[in-house]
């Protein structure tokens, strides 16, 4: 199937109340080792922020390092490309439902939905090659593979963590939602008399329906799957504990699909 058809053919794509306080670490100058004069008033301790909590789910703390560290991984996310920057409210969201998944993930067989080496190393390949940001940078090769994370505040160690948790994500909703879904060759067809054909110009040819009914196969399991994620995100937000305690952060409660984050 030529390029120009396969564009047209994509689908569209997303108790105990828990109380947390910031982490602080203080220390005068004599716990530092400085030497101080004893006829002199001891300067008075400093509190050094190191980290804070802004939001709790089922007990799990989320802090804002994790809410900068999932802005700067947007750059990652091939769904971000040309969309404007995300907002901590957002990331938040994003991590909000992750944790979700992943307690989830862990509940029901943490084994089953672990990928492989190899599978990270594709999919990390696969981001080299087609990510829009990456273009300037020749992500490609190693040089410029570093000047693009480097540039970004991005570690290699990072990204890797991160992928394995999209392709994680991957495998679960595969395992999960994909088994015993099943396209009738009548959504097929009514797919393609009333959704591809429709796209192309009057004259042009029309790829005959045995040539793409395999993609819009997968199109409409993928939409099916999607359909049912998002239910199944949206029960455990419902279900959930979940608090933000940065006021800042705070938004009104919608259905989320950042969590799959265009895995």
């Amino acid at each position: 199937m030529s390029n120009r058809n396969q564009m047209r053919l994509k689908s569209k794509y997303g108790a105990v109340r828990a109380w947390a306080m910031a982490v602080c670490l203080g220390a005068s100058g004599a716990a530092l080792g400085f030497a101080q004069d004893a006829s002199q008033t001891p300067p008075p301790a400093k509190a050094v922020v190191l980290d804070r909590v802004v939001a709790v789910v089922n007990n799990r703390a989320i802090l804002a390092s994790d809410v900068d560290d999932e802005m700067r991984l947007a750059v990652l996310d091939p769904s971000q490309a040309g969309r404007s920057v995300l907002t901590p409210k957002k990331a938040l969201e994003q991590l909000i439902s992750r944790a979700l998944i992943q307690q989830q993930i862990r509940q029901e067989d943490e084994q089953a939905a672990q990928p492989t080496q190899a599978e990270v190393d594709a999919r990390l390949a696969e981001t080299r090659k087609e990510l829009p940001a990456c273009v300037r940078f020749n992500c490609t090769s190693e040089q410029g593979w570093k000047a693009f994370l480097a540039s970004h505040g991005l570690t290699p160690e990072r990204v890797e963590s991160y992928m394995r948790y999209r392709v994680q994500i991957l495998r679960f909703i595969e395992l999960r939602f994909r088994q015993g879904i099943r396209i009738a060759p009548e959504e097929i067809e009514a797919y393609y008399r009333e959704t591809l054909s429709p796209q192309y110009p009057a004259g042009e040819a029309i790829p005959p329906l045995d040539k793409v009914a395999p993609r819009i196969e997968e199109i409409l399991l993928e939409q099916q799957v999607s359909a049912l994620f998002d239910d199944w995100l949206k029960n455990l937000r419902k279900q959930g504990n979940i608090e933000v305690l940065d006021p800042a952060l705070e938004t009104p409660e919608a259905p989320d699909q950042a969590g799959k984050g265009g895995a």
